[in-house]
């Protein structure tokens, strides 16, 4: 599996996914701190890649996906974006809006009938 592969992958097996350095509970950098207490005051549990122990990932995820730092937080397959702008959507309360529409989405197509 190459790389892309791999976090494409990651991307879509995870609702909502935190590319950062370190991990939760012990963050490798200030601006990733930040990312989990934002999330953290949203009360929503989040997956986690460390990309300080995934070089591969560190290196080849910022061309995919057109952003050049970390953190990086993708809600629903989609990039949200780093540090700076979820500390925005927080404050203006869009965060929680988009990350509750992503999870009711999730579980109403949990419950469909196949």
């Amino acid at each position: 599996m190459t790389t892309i592969e791999k976090i494409k992958n990651q991307i879509t097996e995870n609702l909502i996914l935190l590319y950062m350095k370190g991990s939760p509970k012990l963050p490798n950098c200030g601006f990733s701190a930040q990312a989990v207490q934002v999330l953290s005051a949203c009360r929503v549990s989040f997956n986690y890649v460390d990309i300080l122990q995934n070089h591969d990932i560190r290196a080849e995820l910022p061309k995919f996906a057109n952003w050049p730092t970390f953190p990086q937080l993708w809600v629903d397959g989609e990039l949200i974006g780093g540090c700076d702008i979820l500390n925005e959507l927080y404050r203006t309360g869009s965060l929680q809006l988009l990350i509750n529409k992503a999870i009711n989405k999730h579980c109403l197509q949990q419950t469909k009938t196949v």
